[in-house]
């Protein structure tokens, strides 16, 4: 090829051709860190995912291997029978005790 034989001083081009190569691979390796993150939840085998957390349109997704659903609030209180377990304590520190009962 004649485009790639000429001198970078004659053919302002062949910069362009390199800086164009450069990014292809800095993209390149943006997307696999991206893919191998650790924090990425959907690397895990099961996940549950709370989207809107207290609000009425509140979703929970949950993911157990390869199969996901997901639930909507229908903005409604819920109900049952059951017993007291057991009290949960919030410390100075943001961490949670459960003291079963």
């Amino acid at each position: 090829m004649r485009l790639l034989d000429e001198d970078e001083g004659i053919n302002p081009a062949l910069s362009v051709v390199n800086l164009v190569d450069v990014f292809l691979v800095l993209v390149a390796a943006l997307l696999i860190a991206v893919a191998q993150n650790p924090l990425n939840p959907f690397m895990a085998e099961d996940v549950t995912v709370i989207k809107n957390e207290g609000k009425d349109n509140m979703e929970i997704i949950v993911k157990k291997g390869n199969k996901i659903e997901s639930f909507k609030s229908q903005g409604e209180t819920g109900s049952g029978s059951g017993k007291k377990a057991g009290t949960a304590y919030e410390m100075a520190d943001g961490s949670i005790i459960y003291v079963k009962e």
